[in-house]
């Protein structure tokens, strides 16, 4: 039976300072590499045998997946690093702290932008200090200047059709180690949630999400490894 693991990056600089922080290159705080290894002796006490692992392309979701494997004894699996697994582009308030754009802007134009599923920030102006067409991360990519989980959704889903579900399909144990939106994106693939649920669906940092599939890759049992810090799952 194929199992896949979604593990949420473990708190990072930029969660602390209640920053936008989307595509911005931010490693973890001492806190979020103890909730990485945290996830990664709760793998291992649960005896999950991973064969192969998936992250993005920044340090704090690839850390996240390298404390992990370690503390799960692990290191050896086999890993892909991927932009199309990176969080949500939060455009025009990359960078920006939350509260005080609240302020600016108003609460409730703040919380369309955060969570409704289609409706994106601003775009990321040209002359921004974030400018990631210059970061040979992405060289020869097509990047957006903002994005909403929508979105996100339309880039995960080619890759995940394409690189991570033919390994599951195989009858592998899979580990995703992403973001909260590419995490959610996943999760909304995997159960047909409505639009208008996923953006509700909460994924907690650094709790292990256990998800066991058929045959066709249908979810027929999840649990999170820390029960004292799960959240509600998506109904099978």
């Amino acid at each position: 039976m194929p199992t896949l693991i979604l593990l949420r990056h473990g708190q990072s600089r930029w969660n602390l300072e209640d920053k936008f922080t989307g595509w911005v290159d931010v490693d973890l705080t001492p806190e979020g590499e103890a909730q990485a290894r945290k996830g990664g002796e709760l793998m291992a006490a649960a005896g999950l045998q991973i064969d192969r692992a998936f992250t993005s392309v920044l340090t704090r979701a690839i850390r996240t997946l390298w404390l992990a494997l370690t503390a799960a004894g692990q290191v050896f699996v086999p890993e892909t690093k991927d932009w199309r697994l990176n969080e949500r582009h939060y455009g025009g308030l990359t960078g920006l702290n939350k509260t005080e754009t609240a302020a600016k802007h108003g609460v409730d134009q703040v919380k369309i932008w955060r969570r409704s599923y289609d409706i994106p920030p601003p775009p990321m102006s040209a002359d921004s200090a974030f400018d990631f067409s210059k970061d040979r991360r992405y060289a020869g990519a097509v990047l957006p200047l903002t994005e909403s989980l929508k979105t996100t959704l339309e880039r995960v889903e080619p890759y995940w059709q394409a690189e991570i579900a033919p390994k599951l399909a195989a009858g592998e144990t899979v580990l995703v180690a992403a973001h909260g939106n590419s995490l959610r994106a996943i999760v909304k693939l995997l159960y047909g949630i409505a639009d208008d649920a996923i953006v509700g669906v909460e994924i907690p940092t650094g709790n292990p999400l256990v998800i066991d599939l058929d045959a066709s890759l249908k979810p027929v049992a999840a649990r999170y490894l820390d029960a004292e810090r799960a959240e509600a799952l998506p109904l099978i």
